[in-house]
């Protein structure tokens, strides 16, 4: 056991030996706000673009009319390796979750055929 007193820091106690705290330096000015994503809708049969650098609503309201959610590919611009990425079957199915939200016109249909 250690006497308290002894465990206490008391005032005026000296510095630890070779212990320095690191200069404070100010910050980095904010960084420029981030682009909204931009979203690509290819046909899959076809290859052919429904909708090119749009933004999520617009990329939503291309798969308005699509039958099924595997007709079509999905891509994301990602800036910092400057490529599209394609979406998982995850990230593809809450932008399909979407449509007919924004219109209350449509009524989502089923992503598969029953073949009758």
């Amino acid at each position: 056991m250690v006497p308290l007193e002894n465990v206490l820091r008391k005032p005026g106690s000296e510095p630890v030996p070779g212990f320095v705290l690191p200069e404070l330096t100010p910050r980095a000015a904010d960084p420029e706000p981030r682009r909204p994503r931009a979203f690509k809708v290819i046909d899959v049969m076809t290859r052919r673009p429904l909708a090119e650098d749009v933004d999520a609503r617009a990329a939503v309201e291309a798969l308005e009319d699509i039958r099924s959610i595997v007709d079509v590919s999905v891509f994301v611009w990602e800036p910092q390796p400057e490529r599209w990425r394609r979406l998982t079957f995850g990230e593809t199915q809450l932008l399909w979750d979407q449509r007919g939200r924004m219109t209350g016109a449509h009524t989502p249909r089923a992503s598969y055929s029953l073949g009758r």
